[in-house]
């Protein structure tokens, strides 16, 4: 079975537009693991916009099954990630007034950059993965690096289902394939939804890992979280 990480940043921004401690983060993540989450997710940006580092730290002892740190390893997210030692690290290069992600890494002109800091969280015994468009070129520049794992970008695959053009899957299963082949494993996420998720996993080969957190958040409002969450987790069976 693929595993379900909720990313909870939407949380933190519904709670950081009132003040206060409502909703409650960290009972957010209590919760979704009880109701059968693999992991959880959160992006912390410079910013602190939405998940701060603080939260990063209260969050390690509550999470109990996977903790998945996204971000662009600016000095402080680096030293955030060796302090809280998570179980995966996830390398996104977003700028720092980016509103969401909004690409893959340049996994050859970043080559040296990546392999620093990939050798770093390794020797913390971090799980390592980098956010990767779905371009073969990428993807062998990505093994380079000493990633465990890539994370398929895949908001170009969503919005080519919402469109009916189901062909848009092609170049994800090639980068998926060629990512299997190379020992590294594949992980995705980004405009993920209960509309194209199945058809996502059963064309992936080998698909680890998928972190979902806005389209899932939006569909707790009509659903409830708990049976969103059981429906997520039905459709990556």
């Amino acid at each position: 079975m693929t595993k379900l990480s909720v990313n909870i940043n939407k949380i933190a921004t519904l709670r950081n537009s009132r003040g206060g401690n409502v909703p409650n983060v960290m009972q957010v993540a209590k919760d979704v693991q009880h109701f059968g989450a693999h992991g959880v997710t959160i992006h912390p940006r410079p910013d602190e916009r939405h998940i701060r580092y603080q939260d990063a730290r209260d969050l390690k002892p509550i999470v109990y099954t996977e903790f998945n740190i996204e971000g662009n390893p600016v000095q402080k997210f680096i030293d955030l990630v060796l302090e809280v030692k998570p179980t995966q690290v996830t390398l996104v290069p977003d700028a720092d007034d980016a509103l969401t992600s909004n690409a893959g890494w340049d996994t050859i002109k970043n080559k040296s950059f990546l392999i620093e800091v990939i050798q770093e969280f390794k020797r913390n015994d971090i799980r390592t993965s980098i956010f990767v468009d779905p371009v073969l070129s990428m993807i062998e520049g990505a093994k380079i690096t000493g990633t465990d794992r890539i994370e398929l970008y895949t908001e170009a695959f969503a919005h080519q289902y919402s469109l009916g053009n189901k062909s848009g899957i092609q170049p994800y299963i090639e980068a998926a394939v060629l990512s299997n082949q190379l020992e590294m494993g594949v992980n995705a996420g980004h405009d993920l939804s209960l509309d194209n998720i199945q058809f996502f996993k059963e064309n992936i080969p080998n698909l680890l890992e998928v972190s979902i957190g806005h389209a899932l958040i939006c569909e707790s409002l009509y659903l409830g979280i708990e049976n969103v969450v059981n429906m997520y987790l039905h459709k990556l069976k």
